[in-house]
């Protein structure tokens, strides 16, 4: 499947996209900036890099969360 030029994979257009920084996506996630730069490092956090900075896309942050979520079991039961 071949994309235009300034369209994502998602099929979104760039310009429609928020994007956030990492340390607004530590702030959201109530987590460090390098436990998000570990999550974007592991494939598991969608992130574009412009220089030496990261950016998240907030639809990433949201599939994150609902992909990360536990259907009320504890993990030691």
């Amino acid at each position: 499947m071949q994309r235009k030029s300034g369209e994502m994979a998602d099929g979104k257009s760039f310009s429609d996209v928020q994007f956030l920084t990492v340390a607004e996506v530590a702030d959201l996630l109530r987590v460090s900036k390098m436990t998000v730069y570990r999550l974007v490092h592991a494939g598991d956090l969608p992130a574009v890099q412009f220089g030496r900075s990261y950016r998240v896309p907030e639809s990433a942050v949201g599939d994150f969360l609902r992909s990360a979520q536990v259907d009320g079991q504890s993990a030691s039961a």
